[in-house]
């Protein structure tokens, strides 16, 4: 074995660094099923818990819904566990087709193939779509996924400024000799919670004839009055060339991802994408009750309505109980805190309150951008928001933030 004393206190000192630091990510176990009450083991080993859960993707309240847990019931029992496969050999039932046109209709697309997740979708979809004659043009804070899966693409990659469309416009200018360009951004921003510029920047793709690729993991399901996503959000639902996005979170929050916009692109990935070729199958049991999903959201908007309600509701008292918020109208609401430590210890002390949510720091955000990141559920009813405004407005005066802005919070607790 050659892991050496000298490795093992290396790596120890690195751990033990996060620590002091207070940025290590500590795990809890839930004993329940994820909702928006949910029993927890924290710390490991003490008896569990009932909290508030304020920070899953469960956007709709979807992810224990009784006709969603049955319709995967329903696929355990007529399709079976797995499907011990990728899809072109023996990995594919009818019903990963049904799935798939199911969403190209509800994102507006003509066509979408499945992945393991969203992760892979953009792990995938540059390499096969550009090569080194073209060009990657990307928002500097695109998430993590899509900043490796440009990694694996040939092609030139630029960036610009976040959502800066003067920046964006010359670095379309800088590639115009470029065979084919294609702005990169997430649709929403995960940390942040706001909105790419997607009626601004289909205008610059039209001007300059280049191709938009949109992430739209934290917004397909409910962003927009129909609940299509970003591009409905913004105004422009059919101009997105490619949109990639996941079933982990709105869509009932198990796993499963896609890449969907062109006929020839979807084909394309099907042919050439390594974690489509390589990679098994997502489970039956995941398809029928993603299925079940796309059925329920479009049938009605109640849940997709009903979250746009908690939202605004939660926005507006945070910010009245003096908290510094990031503006917007989405679900994610970054409470800043700039403080890595602070950060942790507010999030203890909520957890201690009966509200579980995380505290965020580097590398996650930037340093000195720590942060809670609150996120809201159609599940939460108007008693729990307001159980969460009362324990967060109970540890902000603990810590005596509220009413302070960042230049005051970074004075009393550093970066």
């Amino acid at each position: 074995m050659a892991y050496s004393d000298k490795a093992k206190d290396f790596y120890k000192s690195e751990l033990s660094g996060m620590h002091k630091a207070g940025t290590f990510k500590e795990e809890r176990f839930i004993e329940s099923p994820q909702a928006a009450n949910i029993s927890v083991e924290y710390p490991v080993g003490s008896p569990p818990k009932e909290v508030l859960n304020f920070c899953a993707n469960n956007y709709l309240g979807l992810s224990s819904h009784p006709e969603v847990v049955k319709a995967a019931h329903e696929g355990l029992d007529s399709r079976g566990y797995g499907m011990s496969s990728v899809r072109f050999i023996c990995g594919t039932q009818d019903i990963h087709d049904k799935l798939e046109k199911k969403l190209s209709e509800f994102l507006g697309t003509e066509a979408t193939v499945l992945f393991a997740s969203c992760m892979d979708a953009n792990a995938g979809v540059f390499d096969v779509v550009l090569g080194k004659e073209d060009a990657m043009i990307s928002d500097r804070l695109v998430h993590a996924s899509i900043v490796d899966g440009m990694r694996l693409c040939k092609a030139q990659l630029y960036n610009y400024k976040h959502s800066n469309m003067d920046h964006l416009e010359e670095k379309l200018k800088e590639t115009q000799d470029c065979r084919f360009r294609m702005i990169i951004t997430d649709g929403v921003f995960s940390m942040d919670g706001d909105i790419a510029k997607l009626d601004k920047i289909v205008e610059l793709a039209k001007k300059y004839d280049a191709m938009v690729m949109v992430d739209d993991s934290h917004a397909t399901g409910f962003m927009g009055k129909n609940g299509r996503g970003t591009h409905e959000h913004c105004g422009v639902l059919g101009e997105i060339d490619i949109i990639t996005t996941t079933l982990g979170k709105a869509l009932g929050g198990a796993s499963g991802g896609c890449v969907s916009g062109p006929k020839e692109i979807v084909d394309l990935c099907r042919q050439r994408a390594r974690p489509y070729l390589f990679s098994n199958t997502v489970p039956p049991v995941i398809i029928t009750a993603a299925n079940k999903v796309i059925d329920l959201i479009s049938k009605t908007t109640d849940r997709r309505d009903k979250l746009e309600e908690n939202t605004k509701y939660f926005r507006e008292k945070i910010t009245t109980s003096g908290f510094d918020i990031k503006e917007g109208v989405h679900a994610i609401v970054p409470i800043m805190l700039y403080n890595a430590k602070l950060a942790q210890d507010m999030a203890r002390d909520m957890y201690s309150e009966g509200i579980y949510v995380i505290g965020f720091s580097f590398p996650v955000v930037a340093k000195g951008q720590a942060r809670i990141r609150v996120q809201i559920s159609a599940g939460h009813e108007k008693e729990h928001l307001d159980k969460a405004i009362a324990a967060f407005t109970k540890v902000g005066e603990k810590y005596k933030i509220l009413g302070k802005g960042k230049k005051e919070i970074i004075e009393m607790y550093g970066y």
